[in-house]
Parts: structure tokens; C-alpha cells; sequence
């Protein structure tokens, strides 16, 4: 039987494994994972709405039915945390933002309605920024987020308290949301593995042009394990594709023969950082050596798509908040106030052609992708900034500089997955982004967990202070 205090490490998978053969119980993991937890959160601050008591029995309904030879299957009984913008019944959504009535949820929504059916145990939510529109930890209503592999890092967002749990050891499933990075981002930044789904994919509610929820974890079997729950079908998607019977287990492939596109400029925004483009170019070879078709491509992205939907966010961002009552509104991050009144003035013409570049990209994302199986390029120009700054320019002028790897697969709802790749001098996590072709997504997984075998050895986990 594993030690107390490993069993926060153990993947889903052996989990699954132990409590089948009855060497480990859901509530006794619980146990170690909340004791594990409380002694990171003091510094991290990645939690909201943690209950032990809701856990616990959670748990104990679990092992019972492991007892009796009756799980709901691989999930069973296995840790799970869920960012706060997604709804569990019972418990307030603020949307990271201090400007939030907070009324309970109704009920769950479909990714936390899948994850209990499945029976796994949610232990919390976690953090984000105010409204999502941040790759940061920075919350008028959250505590400050911050990176465990360096704690006056910035951990990304917005998918923020999710990756800063995965790396930490809350447990080995979390689920975030990513409309222009905000799984990837936090992956990166935080050494672990996170897959943006196809739009559709994973139902989720509200449904909105290019964002999706999805698994962000230490493993991509773990991943994988969490697609076949996360997938299944809910009707309150109004943007979801037809569920598929996929077989997300099949993770093996061979290099030979994959063909990759090695995308090293986005167009626009920040230069890569030399240890970032060293990285990755690493990488490539690494995939080249083992007999991988490895072909440079240009960049696909233009100045003029960024700003357009610059303008776009600014103005449908500002119509939220502009129509809270003045108390309220003064409670939103200065930072995100300040962004969004840039979008007070534009015109309708200036906010219909931002719109358009929604479009635009997802024509020149497909084109770019078209000869290749998959796409591999940094999946940030940096690597974790200041925990404090609200993003890596930390100007409300110039917001979006840090996304031009990220935000094309949104608008072309084409998978896109990040995975580490290695680390800067200082220790900082490097994150590889792997894109696929439209509806690939079991690929995407395939060629991640190819990664994974070809990739040096990792780093241990960071340990919470002494």
C-alpha cells in the first residue's frame, strides 16, 4: 500500500487499479488529498467552494460500491476538481469577479453533471479571474493565485486554480474552460497536460463560439480516461457535435511517417523566448529522430485578427458590465474595467468586422493545418510571469500579446493540447502546444502520449514549503 503521503501522485488510472484490487479505498485517498491540499493552499490559493464533508461522503458512497463490485467505472471514487465557471448545483458561480450576485447554482453543468455520474469524488471548484478574460491568477473576488513551481509566478488562466491543482497534487482530474488558451496557458506555465477539445466535443453550457471545457492533468491517460465521461452527450448544448463512441484508451502511435507542421512565429504579439524556441525546436527533432515527417511552416495569423476581436471581446465585455449597477461595477478588477471601456465607443461597423476575424482565422487555421496530421509550435511566446500582473505585458492597451499560438484553434474549433516540453534555466515549465486536424481529437491524445515517451525525464513535482 502506498504512503500517505504519495497517494496524492498516484494518477487516475492506478487509482482505478488499487481500488479494484482493494490495496487502496477512495476515502482513505480523499483523506490524503485533503491533507495535501491543506498544506499547499495556504500559499497557493487555488480553491473555492472546497466542502470536506460533501467530499467525504462522496468518497464513502464510492468505496461502498467498490466493496460491492459495483463502480461506475475508471472515475470511481477518484479526486476530481472543476473550475468555478462551471456550475455544481448548490454552489455560487462569480466568474471570478467580485461584481457577482451570488446566488447557488441550480444545478450542475454538463461537464459536472458527467464527472458525478461517473462517481467521481468533487473535492472543490477552482480559481479564476474575474470574467475569465485573464491568463492570470488574478481575481477581484479570489484570493491571488500562484504557480507551485515558483510561487511569485504567475500560475495562467484562466484556467488558473485548475493548473495550479494539477501540479500540486490536488488529486489527479481537474476540468477547466478555454476560450483563447485558458487550459493551455496554465498547462504550460504549470508543467502539466491539458487538452482544448474540438468545439462540441464536451457539452457545456452556455455554449459560445469557440469555448469548450476540458481535462487538465498530469498524465495524458488521464485525460483520455476523463474524455470518455466528459464526451457523453447533454442536450442543453446547443453547439455539440453528435456523440461519438470513440475509443479514447487507443493512445498508441508510431512517429513513422506522422507528418508535423513546426510553427515557430505566430504572426503577431510577443517574440518566442529563446529558451521556449529552443524547446520546442528540440522537440521537433526529437519527433523528426523517431520518423516523423517534420516540415517549417509560416505564420497565419495577422495583425489585423488579434485587433478585431480585440475590439469584438472589448465591446461584448463591456456591455455586461456596463449594465451592472454602478456599485457593482466599481467592484470589477481595475484592470478588466479599464480593458472593456475600450469597447464603449466602437462602432457597429468596427465591432461587425472584429467579429468577422472569428472567420478569418478559422479559414487560415484549417489551411495551415491541412498538410499535416498535427501542428506543434510553443504554446506561449513566455513562460510564468509575475503572479501579480494580469498578463505577461500587463497593459490593459495590449492584453492578447501572449496568444497567437492559442487563440487560432479556438475559432477554427480544431483540438489543440499542451504538454511540457521542458524548462527554462530558472526551472520554469515550457509548454508545447500539439493541434490537430478538425475533429481529431482521439489524434491529438495519440501524438501527446507519443510525446510523452519521447520527451527527456521530467522534474519532479514541486513540494509544498516546509
Amino acid at each position: 500500500m502506498a504512503e500517505l503521503h504519495e497517494l496524492h501522485d498516484l494518477s487516475a488510472a492506478e487509482l482505478s487499479d488499487a481500488y479494484r484490487t482493494r490495496r487502496l479505498g477512495p476515502v482513505e485517498v480523499l483523506r490524503a488529498v485533503l491533507a495535501h491540499i491543506e498544506r499547499w493552499e495556504p500559499h497557493l490559493h487555488a480553491t473555492y467552494a472546497l466542502d470536506a464533508a460533501a467530499a467525504l461522503a462522496q468518497a464513502e458512497a464510492s468505496q461502498a460500491r467498490w466493496l460491492k463490485g459495483e463502480p461506475l467505472g475508471a472515475l470511481d471514487g477518484v479526486p476530481a476538481t472543476i473550475k468555478e465557471n462551471i456550475a455544481t448545483r448548490g454552489v455560487p458561480v462569480p466568474l471570478g469577479t467580485a461584481a457577482t450576485e451570488l446566488v447557488p447554482a441550480a444545478q450542475d453543468a454538463p461537464p459536472a453533471a458527467r464527472l458525478r455520474e461517473a462517481g467521481a469524488v468533487i473535492v472543490c471548484k477552482t480559481t479564476m479571474p474575474d470574467y475569465g478574460m485573464l491568463s492570470s491568477g488574478l481575481s477581484s473576488f479570489h484570493a491571488l493565485t500562484r504557480n507551485p513551481w515558483d510561487l511569485s509566478k504567475n500560475p495562467g488562466g484562466s484556467s488558473a486554480g485548475a493548473g495550479a491543482a494539477a501540479a500540486a497534487g490536488y488529486g489527479p482530474l481537474h476540468v477547466g474552460t478555454d476560450i483563447g488558451g485558458s487550459v493551455r496557458l496554465p498547462a504550460a506555465w504549470c508543467g502539466i497536460f491539458a487538452l482544448k477539445p474540438s468545439l462540441g466535443r464536451i457539452p457545456i453550457f452556455p455554449p459560445y463560439a469557440g469555448r469548450v471545457a476540458g481535462p487538465m492533468t498530469r498524465t495524458v491517460a488521464d485525460a483520455a480516461l476523463m474524455m470518455g465521461a466528459l464526451s457523453r452527450p447533454d442536450v442543453r448544448d446547443t453547439m455539440s457535435l453528435p456523440w461519438q463512441d470513440i475509443a479514447w484508451h487507443r493512445l498508441d502511435r508510431d512517429a513513422k511517417g506522422l507528418r508535423i507542421g513546426l510553427q515557430l512565429d505566430a504572426g503577431w504579439g510577443l517574440p518566442v523566448e529563446p529558451e521556449t524556441r529552443a524547446a520546442v525546436e528540440a522537440a521537433a527533432q526529437r519527433f523528426a529522430d523517431a520518423g516523423a515527417i517534420v516540415e517549417p511552416i509560416a505564420p497565419f495569423m495577422t495583425r489585423a485578427m488579434i485587433d478585431g476581436m480585440d475590439a469584438f471581446w472589448r465591446c461584448r465585455s463591456w456591455l455586461d458590465i456596463s449594465a451592472l449597477p454602478e456599485e457593482r461595477r466599481a467592484r470589477v478588477l481595475p484592470f478588466i474595467l479599464e480593458w472593456a471601456r475600450g469597447g464603449a465607443n466602437l462602432s457597429g461597423e468596427q465591432v461587425f468586422r472584429g467579429y468577422s476575424q472569428m472567420g478569418a482565422m478559422r479559414e487560415a487555421a484549417v489551411a495551415a493545418c491541412a498538410p499535416f496530421d498535427v501542428l506543434i509550435s510553443p504554446t506561449s511566446p513566455v513562460v510564468a510571469y509575475a503572479a501579480e500582473w494580469a498578463s505577461p505585458t500587463n497593459d490593459p492597451a495590449h492584453p492578447l500579446e501572449h496568444i497567437g499560438f492559442t487563440l487560432p484553434f479556438n475559432m477554427s474549433e480544431q483540438p489543440s493540447a499542451s504538454i511540457n516540453c521542458g524548462y527554462t534555466s530558472a526551472g520554469l515549465p515550457i509548454g508545447l502546444q500539439i493541434s490537430g486536424q478538425r475533429h481529431d481529437d482521439l489524434g491529438v491524445l495519440q501524438v501527446a502520449r507519443l510525446w510523452e515517451r519521447l520527451r527527456p525525464a521530467q522534474r519532479p513535482w514541486p513540494r509544498p514549503p516546509l
